[in-house]
């Protein structure tokens, strides 16, 4: 309980100190102290007269700052009027300086080494002046540009995820219409496939719902999906199609964004497969490396035009245009898409660099429990 109250003591100090009066109040005391600190160590004056001394300079730097900061530099710099700028800010100088001179030579009229200072340097006082007031305006500069940046960096991300999510979201719909049109013509001729593609069904759609709304899942979780998918392909196709999917290399800890290689088995079915009138075939390969995966897709071709695979298809469903999308937001310069097409067959290759393993590897979900399918999928 004290560690937890200790904590978010720590929390809210740290809120409170980034908060801009604190930070501003931090740099001129620092300044402050750094000023104290050269004229001290230079011998001219006693501690505590370096202390008196350094403290009228800091209060009329400030003043000088903030009207800089507050009015000159909103006014006339960001609107672009930059000689009015810096002929009023050599004014501000000008008038500052010796108002500033004037209070201490009254105020130290007994030490006749600071009233000596502040004659023999008069020209020195003015360009101190106008030197904190320029840097306040370099600093302004500076952190502008860094909100700036922030803000638009800011702006992208929450677009490119918005995308994402939209682009994602064109996946699930596709493959479930797909499913259910299957399902629903096998229950009509009371095939005993139908349990066996609502349980596939189920467990894909409890992925696609559960699991694939981080940027990365497991490659083991997205390969299962696969299997699932082409299983159910599997039940759905006549006989003598040949679907296979092969898994070469450790999988293990590997991570991949979800989703992202179901797209090309859907296009291989609904315009290769479901479109020949003879025998056809779906070959899958994924060859995996320690920091790369290598899928290499080849199906038959039947007669759809091959402008109809590439995103134009009047029946629905998201095409490689929406592919290359996810992958230039998600891989950017980190992946290679070859497509390769022949009379009888369309071939993919798609070369990909997987993102570092997790340093602490997720526990496992439990298996379902095929009697409690239905439940799950209807919860």
């Amino acid at each position: 309980m004290i560690r937890k109250d200790a904590s978010g003591f720590l929390d809210k100090l740290g809120r409170t100190l980034t908060r801009r009066p604190f930070y501003h109040a931090g740099g001129w005391l620092a300044f402050f102290v750094l000023l104290v600190l050269m004229q001290w160590r230079e011998g001219d004056f006693s501690f505590g007269l370096s202390v008196a001394n350094e403290l009228i300079n800091v209060v009329f730097y400030i003043v000088v700052v903030y009207i800089n900061l507050l009015y000159l530099f909103p006014q006339y710099l960001k609107k672009g009027q930059y000689w009015t700028y810096l002929l009023l800010l050599v004014g501000v100088a000008l008038l500052f300086t010796p108002l500033k001179l004037v209070f201490k030579y009254f105020l130290f009229s007994k030490n006749g080494s600071i009233q000596d200072d502040i004659l023999n340097n008069l020209y020195a006082y003015f360009f101190s002046t106008f030197l904190v007031a320029g840097l306040s305006t370099v600093g302004k500069i500076m952190m502008d540009w860094i909100a700036e940046n922030r803000k638009k960096s800011k702006v992208e991300n929450e677009s490119m995820q918005s995308e994402l999510r939209f682009l994602k979201s064109q996946i699930n719909p596709h493959f479930l219409f797909n499913t259910l049109n299957s399902l629903y013509a096998l229950t009509l001729k009371k095939d005993d496939k139908a349990p066996d593609i609502v349980i596939k069904l189920s467990e894909m759609m409890r992925y696609m719902l559960y699991e694939c709304n981080e940027p990365r899942v497991p490659l083991s979780k997205e390969i299962n999906y696969l299997r699932n998918y082409l299983e159910l392909e599997r039940l759905r196709q006549r006989k003598g199609i040949d679907i296979q999917l092969k898994v070469n290399g450790n999988i293990a800890d590997q991570m991949i964004a979800p989703l992202m290689l179901i797209p090309f088995l859907e296009n291989s079915f609904k315009h290769g497969v479901n479109a020949n009138i003879k025998d056809g075939f779906v070959v899958a390969t994924l060859n995996v490396e320690p920091r790369a995966l290598h899928f290499i897709l080849e199906n038959s071709k039947g007669s759809v035009m091959p402008s109809q695979i590439h995103g134009n298809r009047p029946s629905g469903g998201i095409g490689l245009v929406n592919v290359r999308r996810r992958l230039d937001l998600l891989y950017p310069k980190k992946y290679d898409l070859n497509i390769r097409e022949s009379p009888s067959t369309y071939a993919v290759h798609l070369d990909l660099e997987l993102s570092p393993p997790p340093l602490v590897k997720a526990s496992p979900r439990p298996p379902l429990d095929p009697s409690s399918q239905g439940a799950r999928m209807l919860h």
